[in-house]
């Protein structure tokens, strides 16, 4: 579910075929806390091999695909970030993100770089609330239970003096589709 608008990767791309970008907070929560990404401008070490391999692993179903190599690449190249982007896998829900690497000349690399980012913090939601739903949760007739904590801590205040105390919850997930909830209080 998208938590707001804002944050790195916010913007939505507009033509078929293009890739979406996602929201940085709904990325994040999809991605676990354990996971940070640079911030763009910062310097980064490219693993060329790793790489190689990585993409040969996830592309060949064969167990006994070849996974190339390059052996006249460098084992490392030291690169500047300057761009990242987050997605989702439309198959399988998988959320990556795709970054923009240009390698440093070894007269760059000599270079002082002092870091702003060491050390901040990663764009973690405050406060997030994760279930499956099921059919029942997306039916009109059904019912979308949330434990009360989490529907404090999560959703927007009750207006407690409506009988009963409702609001319209809207939320767009991974691939952009919008689902609409209607939050009610029933002790």
């Amino acid at each position: 579910m998208k938590l707001s608008a804002s944050g790195l990767g916010g913007q939505q791309a507009g033509q078929e075929g293009e890739k979406k970008c996602l929201n940085s907070e709904l990325w994040h929560a999809c991605a676990g806390p354990l996971v940070s990404l640079p911030t763009v401008g910062s310097r980064v070490v490219y693993i060329p091999q790793g790489h190689s391999e990585q993409v040969a692993a996830t592309t060949n179903k064969e167990v006994d695909a070849h996974i190339p190599n390059y052996p006249s690449l460098p084992a490392q190249l030291i690169c500047q970030l300057h761009n990242v982007t987050m997605h989702a896998d439309v198959e399988t829900d998988e959320v990556y993100a795709q970054m923009t690497l240009q390698p440093l000349t070894p007269q760059e690399q000599k270079e002082t770089f002092l870091p702003m980012d060491l050390g901040m913090p990663s764009k973690q939601p405050t406060n997030y609330f994760c279930k499956t739903l099921t059919a029942s949760d997306t039916s009109t007739h059904g019912g979308f239970s949330v434990p009360r904590r989490a529907a404090e801590k999560v959703f927007p205040p009750l207006d407690f003096t409506q009988q009963p105390p409702a609001q319209e919850l809207i939320a767009r997930d991974l691939h952009d589709v919008e689902w609409k909830f209607r939050h009610i209080f029933r002790g």
